[in-house]
């Protein structure tokens, strides 16, 4: 199986709710993405897809929905409306607790798909990098490791 991998990069607040350590308060990283993606043939030029492509459509909804924003749970919504009307922050609601594990999922699972539907191309493989030392990484069904539900922390 070929695959290509495009890095994508963005800066957010979160605030992993029930952490037992200082992870509960809210903090920010300079977040990285890698997203994989491979197809049943090379395209005329001998690609999966343009890289170009990747960062146009999944960057683009990076850069709309999760760059300069504060990453909460809905569960966190009190202090999600609280940012909101003192800074005007936009607030980016995840289902799950926003964890580098559940950032990846949700990308991987809800995001890609829908973004990428109309090309014949799937994004196999998402690794989120909260700091340069950490990261989490998922992989599609096809391709290996699936969890079966987020992680509510």
């Amino acid at each position: 199986m070929i695959i290509c991998t495009r890095r994508l990069e963005f800066d957010s607040a979160h605030r992993v709710m029930n952490h037992e350590s200082k992870c509960k308060m809210l903090h920010g990283h300079r977040y990285v993405v890698e997203a994989s993606f491979t197809a049943k043939e090379l395209d005329s030029l001998g690609r999966i897809v343009d890289f170009g492509l990747i960062r146009e459509i999944l960057g683009s909804w990076i850069d709309k929905n999760l760059d300069h924003t504060t990453i909460l749970w809905d569960k966190d919504r009190e202090l999600g409306e609280k940012i909101s009307n003192i800074t005007g922050q936009k607030i980016y609601y995840m289902k799950y607790n926003p964890t580098a594990e559940n950032i990846a999922k949700h990308l991987l699972e809800d995001i890609c798909p829908t973004l990428f539907s109309s090309y014949p191309i799937e994004c196999v493989n998402i690794k989120v990098y909260e700091t340069p030392n950490c990261f989490a990484q998922i992989s599609s069904k096809n391709n290996g490791f699936q969890s079966d539900s987020p992680v509510d922390e």
